[in-house]
């Protein structure tokens, strides 16, 4: 065994226990918690479909809504694309992570000029979020979530330079430019969901708690200094939960009424639910807004009642529980921080509209996963879905450095201070 081999041994066994015997490789591991979120996506899925048959009124002979018809179809468009995504192993999203963030910056901007037809950009409740395919529309900040987050898991996968303070200005400039071209479509909505996706991939990746604590107190505190700049159907809605929360009901006709609407239908299925019929006539005749979309939930609590909200709350705990397991047992930091950052969009997007049609949250057009009617939104979870089975089932037997794991605070990395040769640049050792 010549010295350069006897080195590749030695720092195999540092960082792993075992010997580098072989060059890169990868097994296939169909044995994996990524299967829990297949199972929570379908589950979550077949429930949007009844309910968005529910919402869509009575029809001929008993037949499906033709907006659940439609919903079957972005179904079945998503299993195909997740299914797509899971084959290739997830090395390959090194190559197209920056480009597919590109492209989904270049549809972001094509959304903002003004001389677009609106035959192709139409305004919907003031936003320009949609482009006219025809047949379907293409929400391009919906795939943005999922470009957004391998560009990120990308840049943090071989870096320690996030561990200070100045180190979190790329990761923030990176997440500055989806931002900033969604809020001026205007989706403030969407926009406020990147934030904390990239926090939590930050801390996944080993940021300081103190860092990512002071950023969000210096946020706090400048937040006051953005309501004059708000657009008035912006500000209506901040004004609108402040008078929830004081049992103002004086504004149940106008600004608050569609989150009037969907509390009065949630309280309607108390424990168990309405029949059909019942439930179907209170969503009809309530002319509850966005039922479809925004306040779905509201639909499947009046149909089920609590217990029906809290299946809709395990099926999106057990998608989550799914990404993040499959995160922690994989052992390469671009693995593991797409799961984390897939993760932390499904449980914000979940957390705040629930949160909206409790009355815990201003209305502010977030879908819930998996449930809402689009094809946008559908096929972009159902495409996350994918990408943590393709993680989760090919597993590299290659040695790598310790996931984001530093012995000490000054940002040093496990291997090098247990004293693996600093010229180690933390990918695979490969022939």
């Amino acid at each position: 065994m010549n010295e350069h081999t006897k080195r590749r041994s030695a720092i195999g066994r540092l960082i792993h226990g075992t010997n580098v015997k072989r060059p890169m490789s990868s097994d296939l591991n169909l044995i994996t918690p990524a299967w829990l979120c297949v199972v929570a996506a379908l589950g979550l899925s077949l429930i949007g479909v009844y309910a968005i048959n529910l919402a869509g009124g009575p029809a001929a002979g008993g037949a499906l809504a033709a907006a659940a018809w439609k919903q079957i179809v972005f179904i079945i468009i998503g299993l195909l694309a997740a299914v797509l995504v899971a084959l290739p192993h997830y090395r390959w999203l090194t190559y197209v992570s920056w480009p597919a963030m590109g492209l989904c910056i270049t549809l972001l901007v094509f959304l903002l000029l003004p001389f677009v037809p609106a035959s192709i950009v139409t305004p919907r409740n003031g936003a320009r979020g949609w482009i006219d395919l025809g047949p379907v529309d293409l929400q391009p900040s919906e795939l943005t979530k999922i470009a957004y987050v391998l560009v990120v898991a990308h840049y943090l996968r071989y870096r320690s330079t996030h561990r200070r303070l100045k180190g979190l200005l790329v990761p923030g400039l990176i997440t500055a430019v989806p931002v900033a071209l969604i809020t001026l479509q205007p989706d403030l909505g969407t926009a406020a969901l990147f934030v904390p996706t990239l926090f939590a991939m930050l801390v996944a990746a080993g940021a300081r708690l103190r860092h990512l604590t002071l950023i969000v107190l210096c946020a706090a505190l400048a937040a006051p200094a953005a309501y004059p700049v708000l657009k008035p159907h912006q500000k209506q809605r901040i004004v609108g939960l402040i008078r929830q929360f004081q049992g103002d009901t004086s504004s149940a006709g106008d600004i608050n009424f569609q989150a009037f609407t969907a509390q009065n239908l949630i309280g309607a299925g108390g424990v168990s639910g309405n029949d059909p019929a019942k439930a179907r006539a209170l969503v009809r005749y309530n002319r509850l807004p966005e039922r479809h979309n925004d306040t779905v939930f509201a639909v499947v609590v009046d149909r089920f009642g609590l217990l029906g909200g809290l299946t809709l709350l395990a099926l999106g705990s057990l998608w989550v529980v799914g990404a993040i397991a499959t995160s922690a047992a994989n052992p390469t930091p671009q693995g593991r921080l797409i799961g984390v950052g897939f993760a932390a969009f499904v449980t914000t997007q979940f957390v705040v509209n629930v949160g909206m049609n409790i009355g815990l949250l201003p209305i502010i057009g977030i879908t819930l996963p998996f449930v809402s009617y689009g094809g946008s939104s559908l096929l972009t979870v159902w495409i996350m879905t994918g990408l943590i089975v393709n993680v989760a089932i090919h597993r590299d037997t290659r040695p790598f450095r310790s996931s984001f794991e530093y012995a000490d605070d000054d940002g040093t990395p496990i291997e090098t201070a247990y004293g693996v040769p600093a010229g180690f640049s933390g990918r695979a050792v490969t022939r």
